[in-house]
């Protein structure tokens, strides 16, 4: 686990060094701001639409980084030719894999944190009130979500050959699966043979990530989802993670070097 967690931690101090973070939160606080400040709407819809607007910016630019940041891993080890040493030192190709999703989702939580933090800022702004439970388990599903998005990444990063073909392939995934993944079983119900079937398959074969969009109990003060549902959609998602994780060991360990 030294090992895993050294690779983790030069994965969160690359996307320290590099700009994509800050310029995404740069973007989502001025968005946010200047929307929370344009005086079209007043009140309690007003606070409403300022927070669903931040979160949907926090949502969009966290995706960003998960894919972003994984995609870019492996061929970036292969491009600069460090992938070798780093075998040699020795490192088994599995803890390669282990560290660099270890290290993608641990500094995108790191960018969640903050992310969480500025809404937390800007509800307390608008409404004199912050639902800290609520934020607190939208914050922590939506990490476990990311760590899915993380392990599909890094398994694509083997799989495609170029890291924006990988992200491309992985922004459509994951946008379609939150947009229409949970309606594919009422889809499946008017179609015929075979294709019924496959649908049905396929509904049950994705790993649902619209499960853990929480934002509304935030937007329109309802009370948290029981603890016992965080811990069952935790376990749904670490059980998702890790299977992607293992594909991508198997695939890393058949694949050549070059």
């Amino acid at each position: 686990m030294s090992k895993v967690w050294a690779l983790a931690g030069l994965v969160v101090w690359e996307l320290y060094r590099r700009k994509d973070f800050y310029v995404l939160f740069v973007l989502t606080a001025l968005i946010t701001v200047l929307m929370g400040s344009a005086g079209l709407l007043h009140g309690v819809r007003a606070v409403r639409y300022v927070e669903e607007l931040c979160l949907l910016l926090i949502w969009i630019s966290a995706l960003v980084i998960a894919v972003t940041t994984t995609a870019r891993q492996l061929p970036a080890e292969r491009e600069h030719r460090t992938l070798f040493p780093l075998l040699a030192k020795p490192v088994t190709r599995t803890e390669v894999i282990l560290g660099k999703a270890l290290g993608c989702w641990v500094a995108t939580g790191l960018c969640l944190v903050v992310f969480y933090l500025f809404f937390g800022l800007v509800s307390a702004v608008r409404e004199q009130a912050w639902p800290l439970a609520s934020s607190l388990q939208a914050l922590w599903l939506h990490w476990w979500m990311l760590a899915v998005v993380v392990a599909m990444s890094l398994l694509g990063s083997l799989l495609f050959a170029t890291p924006a073909a990988n992200a491309t392939v992985q922004f459509l995934v994951a946008g379609g699966i939150l947009l229409v993944g949970r309606h594919l079983n009422t889809v499946a119900l008017g179609l015929p043979e075979p294709g019924q079937t496959l649908i049905y398959g396929l509904y049950f074969a994705i790993p649902h990530l619209e499960l853990f969009d929480v934002r509304d109990l935030i937007v329109h003060d309802w009370a948290p989802v029981p603890w016992w549902a965080c811990a069952a959609a935790t376990l749904y998602a670490a059980a998702y993670a890790a299977a992607f994780l293992v594909l991508a060991a198997v695939t890393f360990r058949r694949q050549p070097l070059q």
